[in-house]
This record gives C-alpha cells, sequence and structure tokens, in this order.
C-alpha cells in the first residue's frame, strides 16, 4: 500500500468520522452570528419557569471560595449537572446548573434565609451554542474532562485532514493552479478580517 493510497484513506474516513462535529460547528455557528434574530423570535416569552421556592438556611463563607457552598445548594434543590457558584452580592449566592439538554438557576438570598429554583426554557440556539463553547477541565465530572479530551482530539483531526487534503491536492498536477487560487483567495479573505478587525 502506497503513502499516496493511504493518505487518500486517512482523509476519506477521518471526514467521514468528523462528520458530526463539523456539522454541530457549523449550525452551532448560525445563532452565534445572528442573536439578534433568534432574541427577537423569543421576546415576551419568559426564560425561566419557576420550581420551587422554600425556607432556606446554610452557612456561607466569607470569601470567594464558593464550590463546596455551591454543591451543597445543588443538592439541597434536587439539581444535577455541571454547575458554577456567583455572588451577586453580599446578600446573594447564585449557582447555575446546566448540561446540554436544560439548565437550572437557585438563587440563595442569605439575608432572607429563602432558595428559589427554576429551570431555563429549553431553546435550541442555546443548545446549539452550549454545545460549541462547552470545553475545559476544570469540570468536576469525569464525562466533562472527557468531552474536552474528545474536542481536543476532535481538532487534531481537522488538521490531520486538512494536511492530508494538501497533500491530494498537491499531488495532482492538473489542479494546482485552481487550488492555489482557492486557497490564495481563502487564506487572504481572512487576513483581511484578522488584520482589519
Amino acid at each position: 500500500m502506497t503513502f499516496n493510497l493511504v493518505t487518500r484513506r486517512v482523509h476519506l474516513y477521518l471526514a467521514l468520522f468528523l462528520l458530526p462535529w463539523f456539522l454541530m460547528y457549523g449550525a452551532s455557528s448560525v445563532p452565534f452570528s445572528h442573536t439578534g434574530f433568534f432574541e427577537q423570535r423569543q421576546r415576551g416569552i419568559p426564560m425561566w419557569i419557576p420550581r420551587a421556592e422554600l425556607h432556606y438556611d446554610i452557612p456561607v463563607p466569607a470569601g470567594d471560595d464558593l464550590d463546596e457552598t455551591g454543591a451543597r445548594i445543588m443538592k439541597d434543590a434536587g439539581l444535577k449537572g455541571s454547575y458554577g457558584t456567583y455572588r451577586s452580592n453580599d446578600r446573594e449566592i447564585d449557582v447555575y446548573v446546566y448540561t446540554f439538554w436544560k439548565s437550572a438557576q437557585a438563587k440563595y438570598y442569605v439575608d432572607q434565609k429563602r432558595l428559589v429554583v427554576e429551570d431555563r426554557r429549553f431553546r435550541w440556539d442555546q443548545f446549539l451554542t452550549g454545545m460549541h463553547a462547552r470545553g475545559g477541565y476544570e469540570h468536576p465530572a469525569f464525562l466533562e474532562d472527557s468531552w474536552a479530551a474528545v474536542v481536543d482530539l476532535i481538532c487534531l483531526g481537522f488538521l490531520i485532514w486538512i494536511a492530508s487534503g494538501i497533500y491530494m491536492w498537491w499531488q495532482l498536477r492538473r489542479t494546482r493552479f485552481w487550488g492555489a487560487l482557492a486557497l490564495g483567495s481563502g487564506v487572504a479573505l481572512f487576513l483581511v478580517f484578522i488584520l482589519a478587525l
């Protein structure tokens, strides 16, 4: 088996393997670029749906390390998923909990000893942008880190797919001019935006 044949097979099967990721990143770019359109369609529809409001009283640390407090609020509120804990002010702790399919928030009003739990209404545009932007290894769950590791491998796959495509194009002498024109115009357009914006 020759190197050219191996390159063609790698390019072909890598493209098929990467297809769901190309579709996800391509489709999720639409709501990123057209946020106003999607927000306009949702105007007047409440984003958050109340789930529960209850008397609640737990000690809150004075510093910025709120991870344990957020985990306890999540458990007490019956929420599951990845989460972030934020102090809106001295009297309020917010815990934002999310998965690909649903999100919720718990607001603990410390001075009122009150916990408000709300679910975010599902929206396809937010689902797609959530997948596109999700990443990093700072989450506590194994699957979260697994997603980040797979995204790293997918990005490596994109680079191999590009390199194998350029190699195959260069092997076909008849297409070098048109390939160079396509590659050069793509790079030039990219540089115009990078340098001008």
